[in-house]
């Protein structure tokens, strides 16, 4: 059997971008121990199995946004491909193209990791009411699906794995001081 990963560092990969609930190329090849151009390869190679609500590609607005929210480059780097984000199905039909052990263990791994996030919102009541609240504040529809899903992110993260909460006098010491920025 495959390296079992934890499921936070599944979860924590799964993206809002266009509406839909999708994971990385480059994601997806670090859990299954691949490079991310043999993954891509595979992908082109059985191509008709991955149509555009299994996986498409970002644009270069998309990969930027992304970039800015999940720091994946330093600053100065230039991304040479754009990179393809892969949907529950796109993910479930990489198992047919990438059929080492480890692929089927990460695949059911990731599997579950929708699931679960899709029974977290249908189930949760008061989270739905939460993310109806952020939509009605925010004007942009995918900004506001972004900010809600993030914060379902938050609730699925053991609290032993959140980074601890500094005080106010150890924030100034490491310099995060009042923001002087208007953000309002």
């Amino acid at each position: 059997m495959g390296e079992i990963i934890p499921q936070i560092a599944i979860e924590s990969r799964i993206h809002l971008i266009r509406n839909k609930k999708v994971m990385l190329d480059r994601d997806l090849a670090e859990l299954y121990n691949v490079k991310t151009k043999v993954l891509n390869q595979s992908v082109k190679r059985n191509i008709v199995r991955f149509p555009e609500d299994f996986m498409f590609q970002l644009s270069k607005e998309e990969t930027e946004s992304l970039r800015s929210q999940i720091v994946t480059l330093k600053q100065g780097q230039n991304i040479k491909y754009l990179p393809f984000a892969f949907t529950e199905l796109g993910v479930a039909m990489l198992s047919t193209v990438l059929n080492s052990e480890q692929a089927v263990t990460v695949n059911i791994q990731i599997m579950r990791a929708f699931v679960r996030i899709r029974n977290l919102v249908s189930d949760n009541s008061e989270l739905r009411r939460a993310i109806e609240t952020i939509e009605r504040r925010v004007d942009d529809h995918d900004q506001a699906l972004e900010i809600a899903f993030n914060t379902l992110k938050k609730f699925m993260v053991p609290k032993e794995l959140l980074p601890k909460e500094y005080s106010p006098e150890e924030k100034k010491k490491m310099g995060f001081g009042k923001d002087k920025r208007n953000h309002g």
